[in-house]
């Protein structure tokens, strides 16, 4: 019943291409590569329906790179539902012209070899799919295991530690591996800030994998990362103990078919649109404003705060009342493959942190049940949870000084308020989120 066929491309940028992934006042400018990026493919045939997932070593697509990526594809002949794009999330990869916003995050201005980039790497990732959805496909199983890493911490000083590492194994009839879909709940910044292109932890794992069962190829999803982070970060050596440590996991648990996977794989795919906590009185938009004029000539922040605080009031100035953001909107996708006991993969827009996924593996058979992927589609900001807003942390994006402006996370994202927290009687981000997800998951 089930067939597969995979495939990669080298997306790595030229020295001189500026890096992604952390908030700097002087843009870092790659001097070389420590291991070459890749857009990576795998296609899960259920009889002729293929089910298309692409990875690729990027911080993350906004929505006008999402959007374009899978309007293509899907003039491919594939199904919106049965594609996702998925990002690693490495902090050493290129800057696209969406993204953490490249001026408030990395103070470029001048993007023209930026959003030459962004078009290449649309048309590479499209090109990619059309290659291995015309290569050959190789008939095989399905079998599914969760294994476990204790390399991740949540950095937000909540409960919720992230250690499921899910694998999906392709098997060839002599029950080997073809290809193995794999993932875990950390940020990929193992290697810390540097000047050279790197696809941080997952890229030792992945060779790992690779090198033990030569003609396996391996392909790793970020989990619910948005608060997790690794135990220790700064070199490459770090990059190379997490990412060894895991691919040797991997390699030792799926030597033996795990939980199999008989079909049908069924697919939905839509939208959540998450509310922000703004008031559109001219008076309160007024009063934004002028704390972002304070704010933009404050040298006691952040200069990626200063810049975003220049661009919201230049946003307030010339945006009218009616049209200034109010909510964000957010991919939610899912496939479920049957058997026995099925397999619930969901894929969440955003960098989504953990609770949310405590939530539905509890309601959902635990992570037997149910693979909880973000950085999905597309990136619009991290999704907090009620316990982060009520917090001035970091992946909250809150921030007391007055009510509907933005900091932190969402100011380097670029939006002008932060989400809103529910109430008595009031749907905030978290709930909003959750009822979504339940209604996609049900829909698939």
């Amino acid at each position: 019943m089930f067939s597969v066929t995979t495939g990669k491309i080298d997306i790595t940028p030229s020295v001189g291409y500026p890096l992604a992934g952390y908030g700097v006042d002087s843009p870092r400018l790659a001097t070389g590569t420590n291991s070459p990026l890749y857009a990576r493919c795998t296609i899960i045939y259920d009889g002729a329906v293929p089910h298309v997932v692409v990875t690729a070593d990027v911080l993350g697509f906004r929505r006008d790179t999402h959007q374009q990526i899978r309007a293509a594809v899907t003039g491919l002949g594939i199904p919106p539902e049965d594609f996702v794009l998925t990002a690693t999330h490495t902090h050493n990869g290129p800057v696209l012209t969406e993204g953490l916003d490249p001026f408030i995050a990395y103070d470029l201005e001048n993007l023209t070899s930026v959003g030459t980039y962004t078009a290449w790497l649309v048309a590479t990732i499209t090109t990619l799919v059309a290659q291995t959805k015309a290569a050959p496909s190789t008939p095989c199983t399905l079998d599914y295991v969760v294994l476990s890493a204790g390399f991740s911490f949540n950095r937000e000083d909540l409960p919720y530690v992230e250690t499921d590492v899910p694998c999906l194994v392709a098997r060839g009839g002599d029950g080997t591996p073809r290809a193995v879909l794999f993932g875990y709940g950390a940020h990929p910044v193992a290697g810390g800030t540097q000047t050279v292109f790197d696809g941080d932890y997952p890229v030792p794992a992945i060779n790992a994998i690779e090198g033990h069962w030569p003609g396996c190829f391996a392909q790793f999803m970020t989990g619910p990362a948005g608060d997790q982070n690794p135990n220790a970060a700064g070199s490459f050596a770090d990059v190379d103990t997490f990412g060894n440590e895991l691919g040797t996991t991997i390699v030792e648990a799926i030597a033996t078919p795990g939980r199999p996977l008989t079909g049908p794989m069924t697919s939905a795919y839509g939208e959540v649109t998450l509310p922000l906590d703004v008031s559109l009185t001219a008076g309160n938009v007024a009063a934004v404003r002028a704390e972002y004029l304070a704010r933009s000539d404050n040298p006691a922040v952040a200069g990626y705060e200063r810049r975003h605080a220049f661009s919201m009031t230049q946003l307030i100035d010339t945006t009218p009342l009616a049209d200034l953001e109010q909510s964000v909107p957010l991919p939610v996708q899912s496939w479920t493959i049957g058997g026995a006991e099925r397999l619930v993969m969901l894929f969440c827009g955003g960098e989504v942190v953990s609770g949310f996924a405590v939530v539905i593996r509890q309601e959902n058979g635990g992570s037997d049940g149910v693979w909880f992927l973000a950085y999905s589609n597309e990136i619009p900001c991290y999704i907090p949870s009620d316990e982060l807003l009520q917090k001035s942390t970091y992946a909250g994006g809150w921030d007391p000084d007055y009510p509907g402006i933005a900091s932190a996370s969402m100011a380097v994202y670029d939006h002008w308020a932060h989400f809103l927290r529910g109430s008595a009687g009031v749907d905030g981000v978290e709930q909003v989120f959750l009822a979504r997800l339940r209604q996609v998951m049900a829909a698939a």
